[in-house]
């Protein structure tokens, strides 16, 4: 049986919520992708060898979460690299313009940066059919980036506490960033209306539900800045 046959004729049979289910896996998986290259370089230059094997671990994990968004898409009857295609130059544009300068930064940018994203696309998840709703949240989940950066990160603060301004910094620009790369990637596609404005099959998150949701992602960020030790 095609497995999209599996699927309720009420949600991915409506072309315009498929369309936006398309885009979204296509965001995502280019986002893994890219997240799991950037860990790759981020261990290359990692101090010591656990921090090595800290974030090889992640990395290959990213590249799970990638496979399985791939193989989703593949299921759907989409070609992967198409349906990331649309998003390469958002998301690599994002990554250009925060290019750690530091191994202290880069851990920041993993765990402050890649956190609103994850925070982002859960949120947008609680509005998708259950499948895809589980999917998302699977592959958006922590790697053990908390426990790791939040222990490196204070313990750097802890040895020269001028570190601590100069990453706060970091964080605010990341926040900035990332939040503006999410909104682009979300006007710039007009599938992605279905999830914003409704479909046939299902109501949208409406201009309200989306100004609760990015209150809630910078409330987080907060969050994740303190833990860090750094003021948000």
């Amino acid at each position: 049986m095609d497995p999209a046959d599996r699927t309720a004729p009420t949600e991915l049979d409506d072309p315009a919520y498929r369309a936006a289910v398309v885009d979204l896996l296509g965001v995502l998986a280019y986002g893994e992708l890219s997240a799991f290259e950037r860990l790759v370089s981020d261990a290359g230059s990692a101090p010591s060898v656990l921090d090595k094997v800290s974030l090889s671990r992640m990395a290959v994990a990213e590249f799970h979460h990638f496979e399985r968004l791939r193989e989703r898409l593949q299921e759907l009857g989409v070609d992967p690299e198409r349906a990331m295609e649309p998003f390469r130059s958002a998301i690599d544009g994002f990554h250009r313009s925060t290019a750690p300068s530091s191994w202290l930064e880069g851990l920041v940018k993993a765990y402050v940066g890649d956190g609103i994203g994850q925070d982002f696309y859960t949120e947008i998840a609680q509005y998708l059919d259950p499948e895809t709703r589980e999917l998302v949240i699977d592959v958006m989940g922590d790697l053990g980036h908390s426990a790791f950066v939040v222990d490196r990160v204070r313990a750097a603060i802890a040895a020269d506490p001028g570190v601590a301004g100069r990453l706060a910094l970091w964080g605010r620009r990341l926040v900035g960033e990332a939040l503006s790369q999410a909104q682009r990637a979300a006007a710039e596609r007009d599938s992605l209306d279905a999830l914003f404005l409704g479909s046939q099959s299902r109501p949208g998150i409406g201009l309200g539900g989306v100004g609760v949701i990015f209150q809630r992602i910078i409330e987080r960020h907060a969050a994740r800045m303190k833990s860090l030790g750094l003021a948000p």
